[in-house]
């Protein structure tokens, strides 16, 4: 009869702290970069631009909400290597988790932005203030508050998904589960143990997407 022994995963511990910081930093600067993406394609996309950029930004979009990620990161790793495009893995598990949350995140830019009263732009035009300067010092800070808590899913969904990437070799959180069970022929140990551990990376971002949130909404008050 199988018997549990999570004793095993003590000689595994710095592995799996190193697989951790590593899960953490992937997520967080894919996050980072995210940011930025979704916030420039929202922006423009609540914007009067071009037919073109308007038809780049959705086309964008519809690709990468429309496919799934692991294909998507297959596709930047081995595909575009074929063509001389050469990334590293890490390079490429970044990038891929960075343009996949992007789309996401220029959608919820889009919505909050809609949120906002249409009085708000009226008052900022009767101030003279041109189309930037409005989105700037009026619109974005007043739906920043509003977007809290479905950027903050974003990243916890970053943290889960980042465990893709261990198909290319990246030591991260799941490699490292992968690792322990093809050494100890333990796999409810393993996985049991990296389970909990996402468990209790993605509540503790629960928890401190709680604290902005409030902090957000007393910053407006």
């Amino acid at each position: 009869m199988y018997s549990l022994d999570f004793s095993i995963i003590l000689n595994w511990l710095p592995h799996i702290v190193k697989g951790c910081e590593l899960t953490i930093y992937i997520s967080l600067l894919s996050m980072l970069f995210a940011l930025v993406i979704g916030i420039i394609c929202g922006t423009l996309r609540s914007s009067p631009t071009n037919k073109y950029v308007q038809i780049l930004i959705a086309s964008y979009i519809e690709l990468f909400r429309g496919t799934p990620l692991l294909v998507q990161l297959f596709f930047i790793y081995f595909g575009l290597g074929q063509v001389g495009i050469i990334f590293s893995p890490m390079q490429a598990s970044i990038i891929t988790l960075a343009l996949n949350s992007g789309a996401y995140i220029c959608e919820i830019v889009r919505s909050v932005i809609s949120a906002v009263d249409y009085g708000q732009y009226e008052a900022a035009r009767a101030l003279g203030m041109n189309y930037f300067q409005t989105m700037r010092y009026i619109i974005l800070p007043q739906a920043l508050r509003l977007a809290v808590p479905p950027l903050v899913n974003c990243f916890s969904s970053i943290l889960k998904d980042s465990s893709l990437v261990s198909i290319i070799a990246i030591a991260e959180l799941t490699r490292i589960g992968q690792e322990i069970y093809a050494s100890t022929f333990r796999p409810f140990e393993a996985y049991t143990t990296l389970g909990l551990l996402y468990l209790l990376m993605t509540l503790t971002i629960s928890q401190l997407s709680k604290f902005a949130e409030v902090k957000v909404q007393k910053s407006f008050q």
